[in-house]
């Protein structure tokens, strides 16, 4: 694989530097002693764990999968014992709460924790992040009892957990699912069904792992709307609180895919499994949004973890591999040929990988700012904002982070030519393990059909008024500063017709519904790229200053903005095709009738 080195130094760009992280935390209530040098110490150990145990681990994962038998799965060789160094280290409990065994630190520090562990070796990364969907998934919806025999056990990382929504015959479609749930006289429910596509479903890393199962009660209203949320350990906890008895859980099978080898992708089967409610009957879809919400900005993550991982390895090899002349003459006369990075094209790659990996970064840990308001701000009004916010960004991060980090890990395939199309490189692996990024937890055109429909429209533009007025004041404030023109005008511009495209789009669907389902996927990724110019503007602004200081780390600052200048000029043109799709309508979508897709 690529030698994956952990990119601190620009983390600590994105949440010092261009976030102000540390000024954020000494104005939450029980983060004031949460500074910028015990970040950075986090950070720095996180590394030496990513780089020193997991990334080893990345490709021997991939080659040798994941085992089934009738007694349970075996995870790859060395799964189980970094798992156990994980666990060691306090990892799950970084920012699980005090009262259960947890360190209590800011909740944005996951973020950071899930990027550096995810490059390091995603299919690995899943078993221990699982856990924490679950964590908050039971604390926001259990009762005491729940929490008090469940909890401390996952913020330990002693236990796992897994979310249990998919069946066969039903994807996205969950108001169809068949899986039941008969009450039982002691309070609990006895669940039975199949439940399909189940990531960390059934693993040899611990003794326990909790399955979050969404199933429907005999006098359940049809679809959606019939839907409860129950918690459904592997084995029951015994008196002291450990797993006792086996509770009627077995994996069928696990899923031969075509990535993300290390991780068992599991068949459940449930029958007569004891179950215990989270929230109130009939209400668990709203529940499992805890953790589906989290999930999403966990695999807009993935997007990041996969260009950062593309970057690294292309951009070493086109600094060494030998190929041509430049065009401008020899650029290493003593060779036979000029490094490969030389050429136009080989930049325009590199380029657009480098501005793709830095630039989702900037968005998740933008993100992650507003989860550390949604959960600790003290004023009620400025935790709903935050959370207004992050309901609007993370169908954008969800589709956009992970169709960028498709493209990018293509191009790093690209970048190696034939090289990357063969094994030892592990640039193909790198895109076999990113291209479910774009499936998980409702695909990208879902969350397209999230963000237009329900957030934006459903809204009536106030939920997208908010943010449009953020990147709006960031222009106004810019205004005077004559270095910055470049970014903000034609940012401000973008906002104008970002306005513009809603009402267009808001009107046409008033007239034919398809209209709002025929512009959303161009629609998200406008918001993205739009909301990318922002972040990248906000960064060039910080280098420039930087710069002007005469700081030490110029070369560092001279290439963070000669990144956003490149995705400025080459990158956000992509806007115009997108209007201009939008602006198509839905007739060349639905004109065509079924019969003529294939005609036999």
């Amino acid at each position: 694989m690529p030698d994956y080195r952990v990119p601190v130094r620009d983390m600590k760009f994105v949440r010092e530097e261009v976030l102000d992280f540390p000024g954020l935390w000494q104005r939450l209530p029980g983060c004031e002693e949460v500074t910028a040098e015990l970040a950075s110490a986090i950070y720095e150990a996180v590394a030496k764990l990513c780089e020193e145990v997991l990334a080893p681990l990345w490709r021997s994962g991939d080659e040798e999968g994941c085992t089934w038998n009738p007694e349970g799965v075996r995870t790859p060789e060395g799964f189980k014992e970094a798992y156990a160094r994980y666990v060691e280290g306090g990892w799950p409990a970084l920012t699980g709460p005090v009262d259960y065994g947890g360190q209590g630190l800011p909740p944005s520090l996951e973020s950071v924790l899930n990027e550096f562990v995810g490059t390091a070796n995603w299919a690995w990364s899943m078993y221990p992040f699982l856990a924490k969907g679950g964590r908050l998934t039971v604390t926001a919806h259990g009762d005491e009892e729940l929490k008090r025999q469940y909890l401390a056990k996952l913020i330990s990382g002693e236990w796992t957990a897994t979310m249990c929504l998919t069946e066969a015959h039903a994807g996205t479609d969950l108001g169809i699912l068949r899986t039941k749930a008969e009450p039982d006289p002691d309070g609990s429910y006895r669940i039975t069904g199949t439940k399909i596509f189940i990531s960390s479903g059934e693993h040899d890393l611990v003794d326990n792992i909790l399955h979050i199962v969404l199933a429907r009660l005999p006098d359940a209203p049809p679809g959606t709307k019939g839907i409860s949320l129950f918690l459904v350990p592997k084995r029951l906890p015994d008196a002291e609180g450990n797993a006792g008895a086996p509770n009627g859980v077995s994996c069928g099978s696990i899923e031969h895919k075509m990535g993300i080898h290390g991780n068992a992708t599991a068949v459940l089967n449930f029958e007569d499994a004891r179950g215990f409610l989270l929230g109130e009957p009939n209400r668990g879809l709203n529940a499992m949004f805890t953790f589906m919400n989290i999930a999403r900005i966990g695999t807009a993550v993935q997007g990041v973890a996969h260009a950062e991982l593309a970057l690294q390895g292309a951009a070493r090899y086109a600094r060494e591999r030998l190929q041509m002349r430049a065009a401008k003459g020899p650029a290493n006369p003593e060779g036979p040929a000029d490094p490969i990075i030389v050429h136009p094209d080989v930049r325009r790659m590199l380029l657009t990988i480098k501005a793709f990996a830095e630039g989702t970064r900037l968005l998740i840990q933008s993100l992650a700012y507003e989860v550390d308001l949604s959960y600790l701000a003290a004023d009620v009004e400025e935790r709903q904002r935050a959370e207004d916010l992050l309901a609007l960004l993370t169908p954008v991060a969800k589709g956009f982070c992970t169709e960028l980090g498709f493209e990018a890990a293509s191009l790093g395939i690209q970048v190696f030519g034939g090289h990357g199309y063969i094994r030892e490189w592990g640039m193909e692996q790198n895109l076999r393990d990113a291209r479910i990024g774009m499936i998980y937890e409702g695909t990208n055109g879902i969350q397209a059909i999230d963000l237009l429909g329900r957030k934006v429209l459903g809204s009536g533009g106030e939920m997208l008024a908010p943010w449009l007025r953020r990147i709006a004041d960031f222009c106004r404030d810019c205004a005077g500063e004559a270095e910055m023109a470049a970014f903000v005008e034609p940012l401000a511009a973008l906002v104008k017709e970002w306005e513009q495209l809603t009402r267009d789009i808001g009107a046409r669907t008033r007239k034919d519904a398809d209209e709002m389902g025929a512009a959303a996927f161009d629609y998200l990724m406008y918001a993205g790229y739009v909301s990318l110019a922002y972040l990248w503007a906000r960064a060039a602004r910080v280098a420039q200053r930087a710069l002007a200081a005469e700081d030490a780390d110029a070369e560092f600052y001279r290439a963070k903005l000669q990144t956003a200048d490149f995705y400025y000029r080459k990158i956000l043109p992509r806007t115009r095709t997108l209007v201009a799709g939008i602006d198509s309508g839905a007739e060349p979508l639905m004109g065509m009738a079924a019969e003529a897709f294939l005609l036999e």
